[in-house]
């Protein structure tokens, strides 16, 4: 099932494998995808080609300055004839939920998403209201925009169980996306369903039995540990980051047709799931220090368990 979607998505997305693997890798987890990279690359296009693939409800929201948080969470009105109160949904109220340029819209409104994000709920005039299952929230921005943006909290960033990019095609695979596009039919209208709800709910139960050896959980911790411990960070690793880092590692082991993780897929998963959620100490970016190289460091620091 999960080749399937991977199939049935790179039939639209050329050559990024990579890109659509860790998505996919996010769906089985119950977590979210933060994709970032400039425009024209593809963006938006793989995160509705996700969503046509999955036979699920869908709905795409344009993060706009003038996007109010009740046209996300939804809100309460009353009902003139009966004269009781009515809840109208918001957009949020989806399995598959597209935030498009997510960091155009002011802090309060992406606010409006942190519980659903990590509660799979909001809560709209002190009243309950669970999302429906599978949820997914895949957004986009574009990094290097400055006009008319709102850069994402930490407390944002850190509910993301990943942030991946697209980037540019090389001239064999562009030449191959420039003859998909020249036809009548574009290759997005073609796309058909190939995985129902039940069917992502099973993968995602069957993750949660991939085996966690004592030795990978300590190597996750330890590689959380040594991220608060770095002189060129402000912020390291949450534990929300640790359990998406072990998480990762158990839909990477699940990919590669094993019921059990080892340390590389916890290495495989280690700069997606984490880079993003660090916060650099200012003299450390004026001295042009990455969260990428930093995450490399401390992934050559930390000593790989020998025995599972």
């Amino acid at each position: 099932m999960a080749s399937a979607l991977m199939e049935n998505v790179s039939r639209v997305i050329v050559g990024k494998e990579e890109a659509i693997e860790y998505a996919l890798i996010a769906l089985l987890c119950r977590g979210h995808v933060l994709i970032e990279d400039v425009p024209g690359v593809g963006k938006t296009t793989m995160a509705a080609a996700l969503a046509r693939s999955l036979d699920c409800s869908f709905r795409r929201i344009q993060f706009t300055p003038d996007l109010m948080p009740s046209d996300v969470t939804g809100y309460t009105l009353v009902n003139l004839r009966s004269g009781e109160e009515e809840f109208r949904e918001g957009a949020v109220m989806s399995q598959v939920v597209l935030a498009d340029e997510i960091n155009r819209t002011s802090p309060k409104t992406q606010a409006a998403l942190l519980e659903a994000m990590e509660e799979q709920q909001v809560t709209v005039d002190g009243v309950t209201h669970p999302l429906p299952r599978p949820f997914i929230v895949l957004a986009t921005q574009n990094p290097n925009a400055f006009v008319g943006t709102y850069p994402l909290p930490e407390a944002q960033m850190d509910r993301f169980f990943l942030r991946i990019g697209i980037g540019y095609p090389t001239v064999e695979q562009e030449m191959d996306v420039l003859a998909r596009y020249t036809g009548q039919v574009r290759p997005m209208d073609q796309l058909q369903p190939v995985c129902s709800a039940e069917d992502v709910l099973a993968m995602q139960d069957a993750v949660s039995g991939v085996y966690c050896s004592p030795e990978v959980r300590s190597y996750v911790a330890n590689l959380a540990a040594a991220t608060r411990n770095t002189p060129s960070l402000q912020l390291g690793l949450s534990t929300r980051a640790a359990i998406a880092l072990l998480r990762g590692g158990q839909a990477c082991a699940l990919l590669s047709g094993r019921d059990y993780v080892i340390p590389e897929d916890i290495r495989h998963m280690l700069l997606p799931v984490s880079c993003h959620r660090l916060v650099l100490q200012p003299e450390a970016r004026m001295r042009g220090v990455t969260a990428e190289s930093v995450m490399q460091t401390v992934l050559n620091s930390v000593p790989v368990p020998v025995r599972l």
